[in-house]
């Protein structure tokens, strides 16, 4: 006994000195691939020759970057393996979240973190979204669980900016945007997920233009915590007399302790946290239920028109949903690092280029090179879809020509679901293949391998699953044919500007890119064409098709970087190989996605009643 005991103790510390090199990996800000999908998909030296950037240059980008990098790997990232083991908890009512966050929340924003994106009129620094959306990445790598709060913030400033009375605006932003006060969003409820006509909260007039909230709210993330000094909820509920279904609903402001008229806090609102949540990754992000009214209603404040209220919270859903597709880039990029690290140290077997003996690191087996590649070029992939859509937003807030902002926002509308559902999907298949790569250490959580994939598998879930993104696309943004239409026509533009290239090194890529272009063109075609006669054939088919479309996009802003490391005559980022590998490995099954798009929904609608088969 005492035999197997110490070779237990020796096995158990040599699996240890594995994680250890693993798990010790600090985060590293990859700030010359962030500026590069600034620069290519996000146009941000065309955009700020076109004044839309106030004078803003990429050297003062770069120095936001590499700041926003070492805060978060100094400070958030050592914090992520223990928020996780840790989490939240609840006790009394109140939230305490993981040891340390609170202290990196001030950190955070005494930095003028919080401030980034918001509106220089109520203190913040009204930077564009596309570096907000860089710098949002590295909080998301460093440490999902944290980072989300900062995110919901942002949405909640951007609602309260757009909907809000100049009262409530006076009144809460600057402490918002300071980061002194957090926010949320609080749509959700026991029988009202995704299906916001079944929302049974209420709404009651006040004598004093205020009103009176009660209802329950589930899955609200950082609903309740110890990070702020208050915590601003934008509800959504139902005046008596609101329509059924959702032009019924209206929005409200609910702070959870009410302020007074000198801006100083007064008393405790009737909203309390019930319960969090248990859940399998970001675990130091409370998820809280929320009641609302259970000592006879919380006050609340109109946000925009009554009975108008989802229109307004949807300019913070859209917002949140590109804002998890970066998430998911983060995630993705985490994970890459990870598996690279690993990969570089751990040595197994001995590859055909070894000469010297003995064994090799696997990042030289050709099986680990190409699962690499694989995840290398999916997060750029995606990074580049989530810069386009960032810049588009840019365009869309900050041109002076009002077609021109109008038809950047027609883009936004487009290329949101595609940012959301393709790049969360990307960060669970790569957190999936980072786990792959560390083997059986990677099963190990002291690795942080297996924590990345908990975290992101929720990406795909909330904002909107990425099942209602695709529904989305098809019902709601395919009918703006004239700008799916200009899209696709850029795509194809790439597909033939590379396809001028003769140069070895982009192997197929231009070829590749023609197809997955003529392949989503024609399964576009099939669309419009089915889904006004044969609806549900079309939402058979919505899943793959914005998985083509995410393809045929991705490669298209894959290309043109290749493109510009050739024009420089240098590729110190692997930008060519990468592409070409995408072209080779994804674009390459594009032909197959538009069969099975156009041929396969009967194989879905035609088959038995699977509750009862």
């Amino acid at each position: 006994r005492r035999t197997r005991r110490w070779r237990a103790d020796q096995y158990g510390k040599r699996l240890n000195g594995l994680a250890w090199r693993s798990f010790d990996l600090t985060y590293v800000a990859p700030v010359d691939d962030l500026i590069g999908a600034l620069t290519v998909a996000g146009r941000f030296e065309a955009l700020t020759a076109q004044g839309l950037y106030d004078g803003l240059d990429l050297e003062t980008v770069r120095a936001i970057l590499e700041e926003a990098g070492r805060l978060a790997s100094e400070v958030l990232d050592p914090l992520n393996g223990s928020g996780d083991r840790a989490g939240s908890v609840l006790k009394s009512g109140a939230v305490t979240t993981a040891p340390g966050f609170k202290e990196a929340y001030k950190q955070f924003s005494d930095g003028g973190w919080s401030a980034l994106p918001g509106p220089a009129e109520y203190g913040g620094q009204g930077l564009p979204s596309s570096v907000a959306m860089a710098v949002s990445e590295i909080w998301s790598s460093a440490n999902l669980a944290l980072g989300m709060c900062p995110l919901l913030t942002n949405g909640a400033i951007d609602a309260i900016e757009i909907g809000g009375s100049d009262e409530l605006k006076a009144h809460y932003l600057p402490n918002m945007i300071s980061g002194r006060w957090t926010g949320t969003m609080n749509l959700t409820e026991p029988q009202a997920g995704s299906d916001l006509n079944a929302l049974t909260s209420k709404a009651e007039r006040n004598g004093d233009g205020s009103y009176r909230i009660t209802g329950t709210k589930i899955f609200i993330s950082f609903g309740e915590h110890d990070l702020a000094e208050n915590i601003i909820h934008l509800v959504l509920a139902r005046l008596p007399d609101g329509a059924p279904g959702t032009r019924g609903i209206s929005l409200f402001l609910v702070p959870k302790f009410l302020v007074n008229a000198d801006g100083t806090l007064g008393a405790r609102n009737d909203v309390i946290c019930a319960g969090i949540e248990h859940k399998m990754g970001i675990k130091a992000s409370p998820t809280c239920v929320m009641k609302f009214g259970e000592q006879g209603g919380a006050t609340g404040y109109l946000v925009g028109e009554e009975h108008r209220g989802l229109a307004t919270m949807f300019v913070m859903m859209n917002a949140a949903r590109l804002a998890v597709g970066v998430q998911g880039v983060g995630i993705a990029e985490r994970a890459t690092q990870r598996a690279i690290h690993y990969a570089t140290d751990r040595r197994q077997g001995r590859a055909s280029s070894n000469s010297t003996g003995g064994m090799s690191p696997i990042i030289e087996h050709p099986d680990i090179r190409r699962t690499l590649l694989t995840m290398q070029s999916l997060t750029k992939a995606a990074r580049a879809l989530c810069a386009a859509t960032a810049a588009e937003t840019d365009i869309s807030h900050r041109a002076k020509d009002d077609g021109e902002r109008k038809a950047a926002a027609a883009k936004v509308a487009l290329l949101t679901p595609l940012a959301k559902a393709f790049a969360t999907e990307v960060a669970v298949e790569v957190a999936s293949l980072g786990i792959q790569v560390h083997g059986g250490m990677g099963f190990v959580e002291d690795t942080g391998a297996a924590q990345d994939l908990r975290d992101a598998r929720i990406l795909p879930i909330y904002e909107g699953t990425n099942g209602i993104q695709a529904i989305d696309l098809v019902m709601r943004k395919l009918p703006n044919a004239a700008t799916v239409k200009a899209y696709l026509g850029e795509i194809a533009e790439m597909a033939a500007r590379v396809q001028k290239i003769n140069v070895p090194a982009f192997g197929r890529l231009g070829t590749r890119l023609q197809q997955a272009s003529d392949a989503v063109q024609a399964a576009t075609g099939w669309m419009h064409a089915t889904v006004g006669t044969a609806p549900d054939a079309a939402l058979a088919s919505a899943t793959p098709y914005l998985r083509l479309f995410s393809l045929a996009a991705g490669g298209r802003y894959l290309a043109d970087t290749a493109l510009a490391a050739h024009a420089a005559g240098q590729d110190p980022a692997g930008d060519i190989a990468i592409a070409r590998f995408f072209g080779d490995h994804f674009l390459v099954t594009a032909p197959g996605l538009a069969d099975t798009i156009m041929s396969g929904a009967d194989a879905i609608l035609e088959a038995p009643n699977l509750a009862t088969a």
